[in-house]
């Protein structure tokens, strides 16, 4: 088997049809002919995933429910590894993303070119703004279903872009080369994962702490590894009141400063980014794609900017 994706859940019974169709047959390039699997594991949730809820849609889909499951999802993650029968694993740390229809093709390609390859997606958001903040404005899941609605999605996935924000991590002038140092579509061989231990469960903190920044700064610094960037392909975040991404903005600043000080009593170290040069690889599919445009669009639009 070429590809296993790991997508993670907890209490997401509105997300996952939705990402489980941004990963079926008839949405993403390729994949009529591409041997995959999804290991979908519901993580403790109280109302445990119904598969009638995907039922129609072309994914091949393995169920792993865990019962008395920790709040983190390190250790299902691991569970779910070791179960993988792919030769390339793609991680989804949070279920609740939709990714666009060119993410297997184009992460796939970076194994044609560089065998032992890392590749990172981009990190977006739906909606107007990052959610952190539209949030706070009124954002809601009955905003983000209109919005997707408005756009006819999964008719065409590249209008994602549409709706969507890329996540800035505090870059005034956000442009597709802009190195990102997290990804929630993170693509990795069996054989890497499996020689860094998985991921590392002392991360034990709801939602995972930094355990997703912590596995991207351990693959990408891996020895013989080539990290790379894809261009051109996202994955979208729904909401569904994430531990941190939707929380207040007071409650979040305290878990994050939990979140370092258990990160640095783990690693003994406080370096968070991944160190190394990143290769790029990808495309502009739509005229959306091209994020920085996007920016200067919003900008205008706010009287921001006079061209």
């Amino acid at each position: 088997m070429k590809l296993s994706v790991i997508l993670i859940s907890y209490d997401m019974a509105r997300e996952i049809p939705r990402t489980l169709q941004s990963l079926a047959r008839d949405y993403q390039h390729g994949a009529q002919d591409l041997s995959y699997e999804v290991l979908l594991v519901d993580n403790g949730s109280p109302v445990p995933l119904s598969e009638a809820s995907w039922s129609g849609i072309d994914v091949p889909v393995r169920l792993i429910q865990l019962r008395n499951a920790s709040p983190s999802p390190a250790q299902a993650i691991n569970i779910a590894l070791q179960q993988a029968q792919g030769e390339i694993i793609c991680l989804m740390i949070d279920g609740a993303h939709i990714l666009t229809p060119g993410v297997f093709q184009m992460a796939l390609s970076g194994y044609r070119a560089f065998g032992n390859a890392v590749v990172a997606i981009r990190y977006f958001y739906l909606g107007m703004d990052e959610q952190t903040v539209s949030v706070a404005r009124g954002y809601d899941k009955e905003a983000e279903d209109k919005l997707l609605e408005r756009i006819q999605w999964p008719q065409d996935g590249y209008r994602l872009y549409e709706i969507g924000t890329p996540l800035r991590s505090g870059a005034k002038q956000l442009a597709w080369f802009n190195r990102v140092f997290e990804s929630n579509c993170l693509f990795l061989t069996k054989s890497l994962f499996t020689s860094l231990g998985g991921v590392e469960e002392g991360f034990d903190y709801p939602g995972g702490g930094f355990v997703n920044l912590d596995t991207f700064k351990r693959a990408v610094e891996s020895p013989g590894v080539t990290p790379i960037q894809i261009i051109g392909e996202g994955s979208f975040h729904q909401l569904h009141g994430g531990t941190t991404t939707n929380g207040e903005a007071d409650k979040r600043d305290g878990l994050l400063d939990k979140y370092r000080e258990q990160y640095v009593q783990i690693r003994g170290h406080s370096e968070l980014v991944a160190k190394g040069s990143f290769i790029y690889m990808g495309h502009m599919p739509t005229v959306a794609s091209n994020i920085t445009a996007v920016e200067r669009r919003r900008a205008r639009l706010a009287g921001k900017l006079v061209d």
